[in-house]
């Protein structure tokens, strides 16, 4: 059964450790900041972060911005409320990948600096989603997308957890080896959260076909990406958390666009 308070205070500390959303310091007293239990809430923490950028989406639209400039400013807005955290994974990861060594790849992706691969993967990830955003708020009510943006970021961020808690830490010493790892029931109630969010968000104004092949694909991403980290890095690292959120945001929202 369902422990509300425990839960709340779950979702409480997924915000915080997710965004710069501001959280109160009781819900912290005394937590060791271990995760095993607490990602179970990532996914709604996803919607409540995604949500005033959808509403930035939607605000911009009815005051008669473009489409493009609509999308730019629901993607800057979900930038500043993470403080880039997905995006700076994203960009070290890419960073990291561009040396074939796995020592050197974890070393590179430790510095703060950010190299050639790191920018190119940044202007694809923000143009990509851009774009999507763009051709949906072309097709669809602005409200209808802002809804769209709030379930992938509920989907993307069970996706995390997948991610988390089916690869070991490739660093024993680095931050996400630190937090420990999601517990596997953490995994699937994550799992099913991020689902039902996605489903109740997207499919009350989608053919089925649109929400299913967003599914697919990003499911599908995340599987080779998983694989991937594996064989080049031999674990996860918090970066390669954040990177997974990122493709599965890419992927979902050009899969909408070109669905709905």
């Amino acid at each position: 059964m369902l422990d509300l308070g425990a839960f709340i205070q779950d979702l409480a500390r997924s915000i915080g450790f997710l965004s710069r959303l501001p959280v109160s310091a009781r819900f912290f007293d005394g937590h060791s900041g271990e995760m095993s239990r607490t990602p179970r809430a990532f996914p709604l923490a996803g919607a409540v972060i995604a949500a005033p950028a959808g509403l930035v989406l939607a605000l911009s639209v009815g005051l008669g911005a473009s489409a493009t400039l609509s999308a730019f400013l629901a993607v800057a807005s979900q930038v500043l409320l993470t403080g880039a955290l997905h995006e700076d994974g994203l960009a070290d990861t890419a960073d990291g990948f561009g040396s074939h060594d796995r020592e050197k790849a974890l070393t590179i992706m430790k510095d703060s600096h950010i190299g050639t691969y790191g920018v190119l993967a940044l202007i694809l990830s923000i143009g990509i989603r851009v774009s999507a955003l763009a051709a949906l708020i072309n097709a669809l009510p602005p409200m209808q997308v802002a809804l769209i943006m709030i379930g992938v970021a509920a989907g993307s961020r069970a996706m995390m957890v997948w991610h988390w808690r089916s690869l070991p830490p490739a660093r024993p010493g680095g931050l996400a080896a630190s937090l420990g790892q999601p517990e596997e029931g953490t995994m699937y109630a994550a799992l099913f959260l991020g689902l039902l969010i996605f489903t109740l968000a997207i499919a009350p104004f989608a053919m089925l076909h649109a929400p299913a092949a967003a599914l697919i694909f990003s499911t599908a991403a995340i599987f080779g990406f998983n694989r991937l980290i594996l064989k080049r890095l031999g674990g996860q690292t918090g970066d390669t958390i954040g990177a997974c959120q990122q493709i599965c945001e890419i992927v979902a929202l050009a899969s909408l666009s070109m669905t709905l």
